[in-house]
């Protein structure tokens, strides 16, 4: 599946918004991607997982790694796709940890998978929790990179399939707040 196909299915399947959005960062903008508006298709994450496989094809990597809730579907489904062990991580009280028995053994070498990026916030606390447990990042694979410059080391190998750029603001800076547009708030880190 190409860009423009895949933009496409963005669109047509609600996954793309535009309004007023504080996004999981803290920062604000005009846009939002909910991508479990389409991988709750399992043909359609199927295909994009077997997309995001062929782009890092040629890494290395022992097994795959996503934060959770938005990066579980794609990691697993990519993990399929290069049958590759799949964990995942959780927030607790704020801090990205490795639950469930979960292991990376040293030496491993990783790859992070998740949804969408922006800053790259949660994957360089994944990027960090891979490093203090022994492994090494080997490359990072999202399905949409929201554009800004990335929290993670710019040395580690990254993959995309679809870029969108987006416009994102520091709180007090956010023209769509100073126009009193409402605000929504749909990232995951807030779920209760």
């Amino acid at each position: 599946m190409n860009q423009e196909e895949l933009m496409s299915q963005l669109k047509e399947r609600g996954a793309l918004q535009e309004g007023h959005f504080q996004l999981s960062s803290g920062f604000h903008s005009d846009k939002y991607v909910q991508c479990m508006k389409i991988l709750q298709y399992p043909s359609l994450t199927t295909k994009i997982a077997k997309d995001m496989a062929a782009q890092v094809s040629r890494t290395d990597f022992d097994l795959v790694i996503s934060p959770a809730v938005g990066g579980i579907v794609l990691g697993f489904a990519v993990a399929k796709a290069l049958d590759k062990r799949f964990i995942f991580t959780e927030r607790k009280e704020g801090k990205m940890l490795l639950r469930r028995g979960f292991t990376i053994n040293p030496e491993d070498r990783v790859l992070i998978v998740d949804d969408v990026v922006t800053k790259g916030g949660s994957v360089s606390e994944v990027a960090d929790l891979v490093m203090e447990s022994g492994g090494r990042v080997a490359a990072i694979s999202t399905l949409i990179d929201r554009g800004d410059k990335k929290a993670f080391d710019s040395n580690i190998p990254y993959f995309h399939l679809v870029k969108i750029n987006a416009d994102s603001f520091r709180p007090e800076e956010c023209p769509l707040c100073q126009q009193n547009l409402p605000i929504y708030s749909p990232g995951s880190r807030r779920l209760k």
